[in-house]
C-alpha cells in the first residue's frame, strides 16, 4: 500500500483544486447545472473507479451538488490510490 505522509498529502492536494483532507480522508463537493448532471458525473465516477478498482463515497445533495470522499480504509491512511483517484475525477469534470 502505498501510504503518504503529511508533506506528499499536501503537496497532491495543492494541485487538486477544491480536494481537502478530513482526517484520513479527501473531499470535494461538485456543482452541476442541474440534477440530471449531478446523476451522469455520479455514473461517470462509477466507472472510473471500477476501472481502477478503488470506489471513492459518493453523494448527491440538493439537487445538483455531487460529494466525493476518498479514502483507503484497509491502509488507516490517504494513499496514492486516493490522489490517484482524484486526479481521474477532476479530469473527467474538466472535460464536461
Amino acid at each position: 500500500m502505498d501510504k503518504l505522509n503529511d508533506g506528499e498529502i499536501t503537496a497532491r492536494l495543492e494541485k487538486l483544486p477544491g480536494w481537502e483532507r478530513r482526517g484520513e480522508h479527501i473531499t470535494k463537493t461538485y456543482e452541476l447545472s442541474d440534477f440530471t448532471h449531478a446523476l451522469g458525473f455520479v455514473v461517470e465516477v462509477g466507472v472510473i473507479a471500477e476501472a481502477v478498482w478503488h470506489h471513492p463515497d459518493i453523494t448527491i445533495h440538493g439537487w445538483n451538488k455531487v460529494d466525493i470522499t476518498c479514502s483507503s480504509h484497509d491502509a488507516g491512511t490517504i494513499t496514492k490510490r486516493d490522489v490517484d483517484l482524484a486526479d481521474k475525477i477532476e479530469e473527467a469534470f474538466a472535460k464536461r
